[in-house]
């Protein structure tokens, strides 16, 4: 329970900052260009408004909604998400949306968006400067990686160290290497002391690469044991830290990523096992090495989750050498720039996914996003979720939908191009189209947090 308040507590401060930003830069452009704005509201408010404050000598109420799906700001002469047709219907007035050319119109409607850029590459060079960038060189991954039954039809093989692909040098492992590897035609490892290139088709599907089991490419964890719960299974048969399991009911591994896979295949098998088929299979056999003994069996039951009670030696923190490059002030801010165009691109690109099965399964709603977050807070994390996070939302904003930021600026640049303006009631119907469609993805999305959480 404790997990669960940690990270919406993160969810809901970083979407009340980036709502209250986002709208704050409507609102920015507006009262540049002297429109009146009516209400400033972060989330939602139908039916009802938690708290309202309208400031002396101000136009403006600003209130806190009870539905934290967005936020808003009314503006006077605009067809939004109010709805409020009966303005429309009065003459013009000289402090309203619509009175105003065409290209002011269009900096109100692009503001939030561009608002949501600054604020995430601000982020990524205030981190960069503030934490630096601490990670563990491909190179310095000496225990090397391993490899899917796919990815080894290709030419991996378990313990190379990937360097590159295309030409492209690897400095880290993160998600960039599997979209490189998607659609990379030759790639280098470095096997013992000697590179080698392995040629690949050049046309991998990323998600496919991420979701098989075992993945195309993960770190490779030796199968030796750091800790032991106590009074866990584990240590009830014997197993002490030091140990290195190798077998598990007469299946031999030497990696915690084969154990892994083992274990999936039997949580499939309990997922239709019986009561008392599922309480023989908590019965296993390992068969522990140890460094100055022989190879000794061992019986052990199992947890009621089906786990030993042990903690895996990890690598990464153990083994590997981290580097930490810190920035000054006027590094970060390029550095800053270059990092979140590099994670815009990555995103942009993986949209495609969506319009496959899988994709769509993906797509999730708060749910989704709160998982991102960690389990503690950690700050590091919190500013680089959140400037992924407005990069997103800008993103999607902008894209040239009914009801949308970009749909009132597609409209908006038809009416530059044709010096025509649409008319009131064709902005209405595509605004209530914008956001009947926008509410089925809503729902489509919650549906695939509760299904995902459920399953």
């Amino acid at each position: 329970m404790e997990v669960f308040f940690i990270r919406a507590l993160q969810l809901i401060l970083c979407f009340s900052l980036l709502i209250i930003l986002h709208e704050g830069g409507h609102f920015f452009f507006a009262k540049l260009f002297k429109v009146r704005v009516e209400k400033f509201c972060l989330f939602f408010d139908p039916w009802l408004t938690l708290f309202k404050f309208n400031p002396r000598h101000s136009d403006t109420t600003y209130a806190l909604g009870w539905l934290p799906l967005g936020g808003y700001v009314k503006i006077a002469g605009m067809i939004d998400e109010s709805m409020d047709t009966a303005q429309m219907k009065q003459p013009v007035k000289p402090w309203e949306f619509r009175a105003k050319p065409a290209w002011q119109r269009l900096f109100i409607m692009i503001g939030g968006v561009l608002v949501n850029f600054i604020v995430a590459f601000v982020i990524y060079a205030a981190v960069l400067y503030t934490w630096g960038e601490t990670y563990v060189p491909m190179r310095n991954m000496t225990h090397g990686f391993k490899f899917s039954n796919q990815a080894k039809s290709m030419g991996f093989r378990d313990g190379d160290i990937l360097l590159g692909a295309d030409g492209k040098t690897f400095t880290k492992f993160d998600g960039s290497v599997y979209r490189v590897l998607s659609e990379a035609k030759c790639a280098t490892v470095l096997r013992g002391n000697k590179e080698i290139s392995i040629h690949m088709p050049g046309q991998l599907n990323m998600l496919e690469m991420i979701k098989q089991q075992p993945r195309f490419i993960e770190p490779l964890v030796p199968s030796l044991v750091d800790s032991v719960i106590p009074n866990s299974p584990a240590a009830k048969a014997g197993i002490r830290p030091g140990d290195r399991i190798t077998s598990f009911n007469g299946q031999s591994f030497t990696t915690v990523n084969d154990f892994n896979t083992i274990r999936g295949k039997l949580t499939d098998m309990l997922a239709v096992a019986t009561h008392k088929d599922s309480v023989a299979l908590r019965n296993a056999t390992l068969v522990v090495q140890r460094a100055t003994t022989p190879p000794d069996t061992l019986h052990v039951t199992l947890n009621a989750n089906y786990t030993l009670g042990i903690g895996w030696y990890n690598p990464l923190t153990n083994d590997y050498k981290s580097i930490t490059r810190h920035y000054t002030a006027l590094q970060s801010i390029p550095a800053g720039f270059t990092h979140g165009w590099e994670v815009l691109a990555g995103y942009v690109d993986d949209l495609k996914y969506l319009f496959t099965a899988d994709g769509a399964k993906s797509v999730g709603s708060f749910g989704a996003i709160g998982s991102l977050f960690p389990t503690t807070w950690d700050w590091c994390r919190f500013w680089e979720l959140t400037a992924f996070i407005s990069l997103m939302l800008a993103f999607m904003n902008i894209l040239p939908i009914p009801a949308l930021d970009g749909g009132h600026v597609f409209f908006l640049l038809i009416e530059v191009i044709t010096r025509r303006k649409p008319s009131d009631k064709f902005m209405e119907r595509a605004q209530t189209i914008g956001m009947t469609l926008l509410l089925l993805l809503m729902a489509f999305a919650i549906f695939n947090d509760f299904r995902n959480f459920l399953f």
